[in-house]
């Protein structure tokens, strides 16, 4: 992977300065500045700052739907995703409608099965949740797209509501959405709704808030009134670990679910998965969620069933849910092994293809072997697309014969527009697709895997310009040798950073006095800048640096015996 180009963000000065004139420290002030905040009103947690449900179209109509359901006694059926998003949302949506009234037998979910079933709700779907007897059908994280499923489901008398995130599917050119009985989706369209990054779980919590309104103004809330807050610990990991863009409003959900987790308020599931993660809770930050306890409920959804992990999330038995969190930490670790292996399987499909095109990339890479797993190939996908810094699909063969793939973008190329116009170019090439500009999903035939690859490759070519294909690392420049303590660095943990907000990386100029390589991948650096020495680590990086080098970090606390010095986590060297 060529070296990245490091370029310094810009920094409003007029909004650094009037943070720092409302007492926010000098340094944050810059780091908060670089990223789109102008006054310190965005960086208000608290609850009553966040964007008002009443902006999201179809709230009314599905609270009064969920209401009446509720008050009738009738019974509800969720329709959940096979990943964290879609597991929290059901568990957000499960608790949710127990803490406003519904008896806990007239509630069940059911969940694909990734292999099986495929993504949203299809008509197997429709017809695995009439076993349980529905009068309503709640999807969540799932079903905008799904045309199909929800004809499937009014045919056979259930009323439905849709609660998603993603786009609608386009038919002939134009955006098409499903005859529900409600839908609430910030990107729907003419939803006038500020934040289109809600995840599908803070699309669930919204839909809560609003049926506890319409209970309120009916009198037929429980009392005491129920408080849905405490369901923010699971908004927030849904949120980090769909990778959805941290905006003002999504940061303030996330940044009250991590209160929770470091005050040992959270679900039972929730510190049980940190226990099995070997994090600490009261230290929570949002890279705990992503990288720690979000891959442990994913894995379920990719080798097993995601009916472990949403049961780890609505389990109120602390044993339980220890017990049930080891089992994800184990199918997790199973997980990483077929990642590894399959990894390396498909770089050895992209060195090929390199030397077929004589050392030159194709824009787009499309890449597929018949050992591939199918519950891994986003993970694989987005591996690939961070070693070549360009548009990636990963496919494996499904249970029903056909190819599955998931897709990872780059700035500057939105994935499923680039599908819709794959598919009007090849109207007969793509057997459904879908997602968003950065993820996305595709169903084709085996023997069409090239054809794809082409015409995908063939789009970028339109769409990415050299620079577009030049992996770009946004820095924040040099950090002032007065910041350089564990104190900045215990400051710069306590904010919320994620996609869209990324946490600061800094950028400077080092004399290397030693380097070394540990565990067998990673390199140990002790560094020397205008006298003062710190060390520093890259991660999965074995290549030694020359004596003076230009690096891009973060900062990071090392623990050791009790003891927390300031580590420097390299990103990039120049």
């Amino acid at each position: 992977m060529n070296a990245p180009r490091l370029v310094e963000r810009e920094v409003n000065p007029r909004s650094a300065w009037a943070l720092e004139q409302a007492g926010v420290a000098p340094l944050l002030a810059r780091l908060l500045a670089a990223r789109g905040v102008r006054e310190a009103a965005e960086l208000d947690e608290n609850l009553g700052q966040l964007l008002p449900p009443s902006g999201l179209l179809g709230l009314d109509a599905a609270a009064t739907l969920l209401a009446d359901t509720l008050q009738a006694g009738r019974r509800i059926v969720i329709v959940a995703d096979y990943d964290c998003d879609g597991a929290t949302a059901c568990a957000v949506m499960l608790r949710g409608l127990r803490q406003l009234g519904a008896r806990p037998d007239t509630v069940g979910y059911v969940v694909p099965d990734r292999a099986v079933h495929g993504y949203g709700l299809t008509p197997t779907i429709v017809d695995l949740a009439l076993a349980q007897q529905p009068d309503l059908l709640v999807t969540v994280d799932n079903g905008i797209a799904s045309l199909a499923g929800v004809a499937h489901a009014r045919a056979r008398g259930l009323q439905v509501l849709v609660t998603d995130h993603h786009l609608p599917a386009v038919v002939d050119g134009a955006v098409v959405v499903p005859e529900a009985s409600a839908i609430v989706n910030p990107n729907q369209p003419g939803c006038s709704f500020p934040s289109k990054s809600l995840a599908g779980v803070g699309v669930a919590f919204y839909v809560l808030l609003g049926l506890r309104a319409e209970l309120r103004r009916r009198g037929a809330l429980p009392q005491p009134e129920p408080r849905l807050d405490g369901l923010l610990d699971l908004v927030a990991l849904g949120t980090v670990a769909d990778v959805v863009k941290l905006d003002a409003n999504n940061r303030r959900l996330v940044a009250q679910g991590l209160k929770r987790m470091r005050a040992g308020r959270a679900q039972p599931g929730v510190m049980a998965l940190f226990s099995a993660a070997k994090r600490d809770a009261s230290k929570a930050q949002g890279f705990d969620l992503g990288f720690a306890l979000g891959p442990r409920i994913n894995a379920a959804g990719r080798l097993s069933d995601m009916t472990l992990g949403i049961e780890a999330l609505t389990t109120d038995d602390p044993e339980r849910a220890l017990a049930l969190a080891t089992q994800l930490d184990s199918i997790n670790r199973e997980r990483r092994d077929i990642e590894a292996g399959m990894r390396e399987m498909a770089e050895a499909r992209l060195d090929g293809l390199v030397e077929a095109l004589q050392g030159a990339l194709p824009p787009a890479v499309a890449l597929f072997d018949a050992d591939f797993h199918e519950g891994v190939v986003g993970i694989v996908a987005s591996r690939i697309k961070d070693r070549v810094h360009r548009p990636t699909f990963v496919f494996a063969r499904g249970a029903d014969g056909q190819l599955k793939g998931s897709g990872r973008s780059i700035p500057g190329f939105h994935l499923r527009d680039a599908l819709d116009l794959v598919a009007k170019r090849e109207p007969d090439l793509l057997a459904k697709f879908g997602g968003h500009a950065m993820a996305a999903g595709a169903t084709l035939a085996v023997d069409d895997i090239h054809r794809f690859a082409l015409a995908l490759a063939r789009v970028a070519e339109e769409w990415l310009s050299e620079q577009d294909l030049t992996r770009t690392l946004r820095h924040d420049g040099a950090l002032p040798p007065e910041a350089a303590t564990p104190e900045t660095a215990r400051l710069l943990d306590a904010q919320v950073w994620g996609q869209g907000f990324e946490p600061p990386v800094f950028c400077d100029r080092f004399e290397l006095v030693s380097q070394r390589l540990v565990g067998e991948k990673h390199l140990k650096l002790r560094l020397r800048q205008a006298g003062r020495l710190i060390d520093g680590i890259w991660f999965n990086h074995v290549d030694m640096l020359p004596e003076r080098a230009t690096l891009a970090y973060r900062l990071s606390l090392d623990e050791w015996q009790g003891q927390q010095r300031l580590q420097y986590v390299i990103e990039a060297a120049a």
